[in-house]
């Protein structure tokens, strides 16, 4: 099963920061288990989410370069309070540093002004093919995918659009 926990990217300051969201919806399945009768966004999910967020903005700044970005390491991660169904956590990752392979990030995850989660996290990637030439073409395939869910998550719905639309001024208006 694959989790996409990343529901809207709001903004995209290239090779600097990411701004995004995740709703909590009910009807996610892992929430029937964690827990009956209290359903909550496990602590693990929390942080995936920032993974996900980091290797956006990783993507985003070297062109896809890379089929497979995951978490090396997680560092200070503190948890605030439960994530529970109907709620929207807002996802902000700063990139700290950039060498060779592994990008480092500082996080946070915040409802209604109050740290869900935050903390650092260090992020690698690589492609299949460095370990095994015959997968270029693999390669390729999770590359194009991870494109069209990334113009997806960024192109915002028509509704959002037109609110953010600044209206032309009335100087400007033909009579």
């Amino acid at each position: 099963m694959r989790f996409v926990l990343i529901d809207r990217i709001l903004d995209v300051q290239p090779g600097r920061s990411l701004h995004a969201i995740k709703n909590l919806s009910l009807a996610e399945e892992y929430l029937a288990d964690h827990f009956p009768g209290f359903p909550v966004m496990p602590g693990v999910l929390m942080l995936e989410a920032l993974t996900q967020a980091g290797a956006w903005l990783i993507r985003d700044m070297e062109d896809f370069a890379h089929s497979i970005i995951v978490l090396k390491q997680a560092k200070t991660i503190k948890y605030g309070s439960f994530v529970e169904p109907g709620r929207q956590l807002e996802l902000k990752v700063d990139l700290v540093s950039d060498v060779g392979q592994n990008a480092t990030f500082k996080g946070v995850g915040v409802i209604d002004g109050q740290e869900m989660v935050k903390g650092r996290i260090i992020l690698t990637r690589y492609n299949l093919r460095e370990k095994n030439p015959l997968l270029h073409n693999t390669d390729a395939q999770i590359v194009a995918g991870l494109r069209d869910l990334y113009a997806t998550l960024r192109k915002g719905s028509v509704g959002a659009r037109a609110i953010a639309r600044t209206p032309e001024p009335a100087a400007a208006k033909l009579v």
